[in-house]
């Protein structure tokens, strides 16, 4: 039986992309079979996409970092026909087929059970970005902030990881100052739980080596002269977590924060984390998302419309998070 597919290839060195049908004999080895309902649009299927990253490491392809759907088939223990299943990182859009398809097949490891209180699409519209959020938030607990302790920066703040750590830190009680570039969405940002915004200029230029402190905590996901400004501005003992690069993946900052006020850089990766930092990630979306807030961060594109939602993200236009319905 065929299925619609966006496939990517790589020609003279340029990669392109089109929507095309394939037959299950052309899905890559697995142990579980999976009819995908959605997948998102991450910052790292942008550059994917378009080339400006080495993501996809053999042609031809399909993209798309992460998947939601219902098993067909499994030899895995523990995942049966049926089941609800989740993929986030892994070998997806790297090595193996990804989540812009109506099929997947994957590793079962890969794979963990949607908990019941989301949908297939609840599922996608938290996505990579937002079990990154969720993973950045259990690294501040981890590292002891509480909402006594202070302040919560969230950089980024209208991407998918900003707008999801927004609503988890505004639900648990956290004060959240929101960085952006695009002010006349400060309501968005408001309506989602951040109680403060700042102007993203005035963490992007060099960093000076230490700074006064301004925050307990915070989430990056732009990397280079903002993640050194963040760190030179973070209170003693506070904790920031970073899992992203939309800036640039250098770091051109100073060791003062970390041995003058014993601050901690926690990296987040969301590619190769261990199953059961997966299930204690989605265990806690389950219990801290508001999914009223989620739904207002949400857009939803067809396969066809992923090159134009890319775009938008390159350009910075993308507000939250971008759903794909690969049956549409």
């Amino acid at each position: 039986m065929l299925f619609r597919a966006l496939l990517a290839t790589k020609i003279d060195g340029k990669v392109s992309i089109s929507v095309v049908n394939m037959a299950e004999q052309d899905l890559m080895p697995g142990d579980v079979t999976v009819s995908v309902d959605y997948s998102t649009v991450n910052f790292k299927d942008a550059l994917a996409i378009t080339g400006q990253a080495d993501v996809i490491r053999q042609f031809p392809l399909i993209p798309g970092i992460d998947f939601a759907g219902t098993v067909e088939a499994s030899s895995y223990p523990g995942i049966v026909a049926g089941d609800r299943v989740v993929a986030n990182g892994w070998a997806l859009s790297q090595t193996h087929h990804g989540g812009f398809a109506q099929k997947a097949r994957v590793k079962g490891e890969w794979l963990v059970k949607i908990p019941d209180a989301f949908s297939t699409r609840d599922a996608m519209a938290i996505g990579t970005a937002g079990y990154s959020a969720m993973l950045s938030v259990l690294a501040l607990e981890r590292g002891g902030l509480t909402p006594q302790r202070g302040d919560i920066l969230v950089t980024g703040a209208n991407g998918g990881v900003g707008s999801v750590a927004i609503v988890l830190l505004s639900g648990l009680g956290y004060r959240v100052i929101a960085s952006t570039g695009r002010p006349e969405e400060a309501d968005y940002l408001r309506n989602l739980g951040a109680a403060e915004i700042i102007d993203r200029r005035t963490l992007s230029a060099a960093a000076a080596p230490i700074a006064s402190e301004r925050w307990a905590g915070a989430v990056d996901s732009v990397g280079s002269h903002t993640l050194a400004n963040v760190l030179a501005q973070t209170q003693y003992r506070g904790v920031v977590t970073a899992c992203g690069l939309a800036q640039g993946m250098d770091l051109p900052g100073s060791v003062l924060p970390f041995i003058l006020r014993n601050v901690t850089l926690a990296g987040i990766d969301s590619v190769n984390a261990p199953q059961e930092v997966r299930v204690q990630a989605w265990s806690r979306l389950a219990r801290d998302l508001d999914l009223d807030k989620l739904a207002h961060t949400t857009r939803v594109v067809g396969l066809a419309e992923v090159p134009a939602a890319i775009d938008r993200m390159l350009q910075g236009k993308v507000q939250g998070r971008t759903v794909v319905d690969v049956n549409a």
